[in-house]
């Protein structure tokens, strides 16, 4: 035994007393997957808060909340009532039932609506008169103002509306998904009270411009220009009469309808699976409304109108204050002030993609070494020149893609289309089921086909969600593959806007489980013995739960485990109670998940070595990262993965290897470690699941993992290290 600082030999060690091993089954240990969610809304929420951000980005943070519930309503307060119309109960690892997850789902969402409506009328709205941009009540137009929006209204509005009548001979209305609405109460010559309803058109801009002219004026030693809007909702109702000749309007209220818009496919009983999507994003606008929001001051009168007709209990309708439709502040996030938003950001490019000759191509420089873009902070462009150089190369023969949201415009499918032009083999798996983005893929997917390309629209059961594209060429007297596998979508839009990595590689066991990974997906293959690839729903749950275990081994020999998870979510509980394991083994676990975490991290002898961060910045971090340090012999896996039950049981999903040293050391030293220091978009997760700011004191170095990666702020140190 080695000697104190006092000569002393210290005191033995107490005899611990054994305690009984905690049952990772017990509900208490399991944060719920709908309350996670929601607790993700108050993390965006504190970005519009953050002053530090630019004003119109604030306003854009509040707009992401509001679209962010209206999809949370659609698709998961959707499956909680259609759970309780069947009488069935599906209960999580936290044992909560669907009545009482939508009770507490319902007192969850007032206060944050509440809190929103706050941060929007106490501190954003007043900056942005302060900026120059006024959003005006209508009440409070002066008479110039008030004459632009009749003019507008008379020109523009007023061809576009259609009021619907509600009356004995004409049945209520269809009101449609995420409308908003007027619902006007009149009256008739003979002095009876009819109801109508105005829908407010969704193909007209939210705010009404009132100065033609912006007129700069000189304010605390800055110019600025001043614009001011009105929201149409306001003017429509102000010029109802129009609509109602002869009619006297008694009174007239704003209401918005969510209704239930996931797509259940009966695939087993579809012949033709792009006929049943098409149906299913046509009657998405008819599934039943799931929340009806108000104004506080709607009559009860006519609010028990609405609810008989859209069969509505008191429990799914939501009065609030002031602007309904949150996601509709994005109208004010777009307007022409790059003042008050992000400065530019102008992506880099990897040096290894970087020719050293004029007749050296992509294919010689992936043939020369594996190269990895981080988007956005690294450019997208390399994938589509890939793409396109593929499509031109007279020895390329045949290219692959793996399509789930490529948007509209896309550069990635047209130089798909040019490369069945130039006579290529081009087979696409294009998931039709990519919520919300179907119409989108179905009219890609038409005209894929029409051009003459194989496309293969999913596969049954399944949802196609892995991102690799596949090219084949001629090369000598052999045909080689190269290969571009990501975390991230093919969608050039989104790559500026969600952080991913990308790899290029002509690794030949990698190249080699991608083409079985095709066949698997285009024909039928049972193959379960992949080489390199974690695959689901084959093999990645059993191989990624083998890992977790290899690390608990490797850590009782040198007590160093360390596992460093990077993810948008984690829900399985099979998953969760093995790195459960692992830190009661004293694994050190880092998760860096952006969105649901259900894993509570230091619970005393279950989760005491766990650390859970969440950041939520400029980008919306979206990369699955998943390393393990393996005693010493490190391995990263990047993919597409999150860790829920529908992405490791019912989705198409891959990690691919990192096997080149210095790309390893890359995502550890330069990517991970950077998020993991974070102290200044970092929240970090108490024991019961609510979040903190990661603080940093005075004096201290503030470090923001985004800017860093951009190149914005200094790393503040030499060097980072993911093990210190």
């Amino acid at each position: 035994m080695a000697a104190s600082s006092t000569g002393k030999a210290p005191p033995p060690h107490p005899k611990k007393t054994q305690t009984p091993a905690r049952d990772l089954d017990d509900p208490t240990l399991y944060v719920n997957r709908e309350l996670g969610l929601l607790s993700f809304q108050w993390r965006v929420l504190e970005e519009a808060r953050d002053a530090t951000n630019p004003l119109l980005e604030r306003i854009k943070f509040l707009a992401i909340v509001g679209s962010n519930l209206n999809e949370f309503f659609m698709v998961r307060v959707a499956g909680l009532n259609a759970q309780l119309d069947a009488g069935i109960a599906e209960f999580g690892p936290d044992r909560m039932s669907p009545s009482a997850q939508l009770l507490a789902i319902r007192r969850e969402v007032k206060r944050l609506a509440e809190a929103v409506h706050q941060c929007l009328e106490k501190e954003l709205m007043p900056a942005l008169a302060d900026e120059g941009i006024h959003v005006v009540p209508y009440h409070e137009l002066n008479s110039k103002q008030l004459q632009v929006c009749q003019r507008y209204f008379a020109e523009i509005i007023f061809p576009v509306l259609t009021p619907l009548a509600f009356d004995p001979g004409r049945p209520f209305p269809h009101i449609s998904n995420l409308s908003l609405n007027l619902a006007v109460l009149i009256r008739d010559a003979g002095g009876d009270d009819r109801f109508a309803r105005v829908k407010v058109p969704d193909s007209l801009p939210a705010l009404v411009p009132l100065t033609r002219m912006h007129r700069l004026i000189h304010k605390r030693s800055r110019t600025r220009r001043q614009e001011s809007y009105v929201w149409i909702e306001e003017v429509i109702a102000a010029n109802l009469d129009a609509l109602f000749p002869g009619m006297k309007i008694i009174d007239a209220h704003p209401f918005h309808v969510t209704r239930d818009a996931d797509i259940e496919i009966k695939e087993l009983e579809a012949e033709d699976l792009l006929e049943t999507i098409e149906e299913g994003v046509r009657q998405r606008k008819f599934g039943s409304v799931v929340r009806l929001q108000v104004n506080q001051e709607m009559p009860h009168h006519i609010l028990q109108i609405l609810k008989t007709n859209l069969e509505l209990e008191s429990g799914q309708v939501y009065r609030g204050k002031g602007l309904l439709g949150m996601s509709r502040l994005s109208a004010v996030a777009l307007i022409d002030r790059p003042d008050l938003k992000y400065k530019p950001f102008l992506p880099t490019s990897p040096p290894e993609l970087k020719p050293t000759t004029d007749e050296e191509n992509m294919f010689a420089l992936i043939r020369r070494r594996d190269i990895l873009l981080h988007h956005p902070f690294q450019s997208f462009q390399p994938v589509v020149d890939f793409l396109r150089q593929a499509a031109r190369d007279p020895d390329v023969l045949a290219i692959k893609v793996v399509l789930y949201r490529v948007g509209r415009n896309s550069p990635v499918v047209e130089a798909l289309l040019e490369a069945i032009e130039e006579g290529k083999q081009v087979a696409v798996l294009l998931e039709l089921k990519a919520r919300f983005d179907e119409e989108s893929n179905i009219e890609w997917a038409k005209t894929l086909e029409k051009a003459g390309c194989h496309v293969v629209y999913g596969l049954l059961g399944l949802k196609i969600h892995c991102k690799a594209a596949l090219v084949l060429r001629r090369e000598a007297d052999a045909i080689r593959p190269y290969l571009h596998l990501a975390t991230g979508n093919y969608n050039v839009v989104t790559a500026h806007l969600y952080t991913d990595i990308g790899m290029f590689t002509c690794n030949p066991e990698i190249v080699a489980d991608t083409i079985d990974l095709f066949n698997f997906l285009t024909g039928y293959s049972a193959k379960r013995d992949y080489q390199k690839l974690l695959v689901a729903p084959v093999n990645l749950r059993q191989r990624l739960e083998a890992l977790i275990q290899r690390e608990i081994q490797q850590h009782a020999k040198d007590g160093k485990g360390h596992l460093v998870f990077k993810m948008n979510a984690l829900v399985d509980p099979k998953i969760i109670r093995c790195l459960y394991r692992a830190s009661q083994a004293g694994v050190r676990i880092d998760l860096l998940v952006r969105g649901i975490c259900c894993l509570r991290p230091g619970v005393s002898g279950v989760s005491e070595t766990v650390r859970v961060t969440s950041i939520v910045g400029r980008f919306l971090e979206h990369s699955r990262v998943f390393y393990f340090r393996n005693g010493g012999k490190e391995e990263v896996y990047l993919g597409s993965a999150d860790l829920m039950p529908r992405n490791l049981n019912r989705r198409v999903e891959l990690l691919f290897p990192v096997e080149d040293e210095e790309l390893m050391r890359r995502i550890r030293d330069e990517i991970l470690a950077e998020y993991l220091v974070d102290n200044v978009k970092a929240r970090r997760m108490m024991p019961d699941g609510t979040y903190k700011r990661v603080p940093h004191g005075e004096g201290q170095v503030a470090l923001n993992s985004q800017e860093i990666l951009m190149g914005v702020t200094p790393r503040g140190r030499k060097k980072v290290k993911l093990v210190w």
